[in-house]
């Protein structure tokens, strides 16, 4: 049996919430310490946007690494977001759009090994949620001050292969999401294979299966991409897009 209307609203805003921290995950390309450039970029700069059935979501920030974006160490990520989502409202007797607004400042440390990279951060988040028309009987509304922790990783276990992965938590409705990906490279150019994802809270869960494309050049930006399918746990079922861009200097 699904949740309860109020709850279910929450819960929509909890998974766009931890849905749009997982998406603001950095896919860095691993490299050896002896194929550091000589002008090594100390900024990543990335943006993106999520669309799916109920909504969707923009982002854009920053990593700041003052060792340099392909050495093991201090790492510095801000964020910050926007998005709307809808449901239907029990309590009103009709639907009610979701406006979230959402940032935050995690400061972390990046681990290098061979063919491997692991990032972890862990800072405050802020999050604003307002309803229209107002529905008394959700969960969150207002603005919060949480705590925010992830993890990021990058593996090439060939010269023509990946696997990414990378999952968020916050203690603001007690979101979560995960996701997991597998490429294979294509004319030296970009990754493309299969992806998992979930995210949810308490009271709701999703999970999504795709395709994605990851580190697609084109001059100094890269590209990434996915699409697929998604269901949650108040038995909806459609379709996701999700487009990314980052640049380094």
């Amino acid at each position: 049996m699904g949740s309860s209307p109020g709850a279910a609203a929450a819960a929509l805003l909890r998974r766009g919430v931890a849905m749009t921290a997982c998406l603001v995950c950095a896919v860095p390309l691993a490299r050896g310490a002896d194929a550091v450039p000589a002008a090594e970029p100390k900024f990543q700069l990335f943006s993106g946007t999520d669309l799916w059935r109920e909504g969707g979501f923009l982002y854009g920030g920053v990593v700041w690494s003052p060792a340099g974006l392909y050495r093991q160490g201090f790492a510095l990520k801000v964020m910050a977001g926007a998005g709307e989502y809808r449901f239907h409202s029990g309590a009103l007797a009709t639907d009610v759009l979701g406006h979230v607004t959402q940032g935050f400042v995690t400061p972390g440390w990046r681990f290098k090994a061979e063919h491997l990279e692991i990032t972890v951060f862990a800072g405050l988040d802020a999050q604003q949620h307002r309803l229209t028309p107002d529905d008394p009987s959700a969960g969150l509304r207002g603005s919060y001050l949480g705590a925010r922790a992830e993890i990021d990783v990058w593996y090439e276990p060939s010269k023509t292969t990946m696997i990414a992965a990378d999952a968020s938590l916050s203690t603001i409705g007690h979101s979560y999401c995960g996701r997991l990906a597998y490429g294979w490279k294509l004319r030296d150019a970009f990754y493309v294979g299969p992806e998992m994802q979930t995210m949810g809270s308490a009271n709701y869960s999703a999970v999504r299966a795709g395709l994605h494309i990851t580190a697609w050049h084109a001059g100094k930006t890269e590209w990434s991409a996915a699409a697929g399918f998604m269901q949650d746990s108040d038995d909806r079922q459609g379709l996701y897009g999700r487009l990314g861009m980052l640049w380094r200097r």
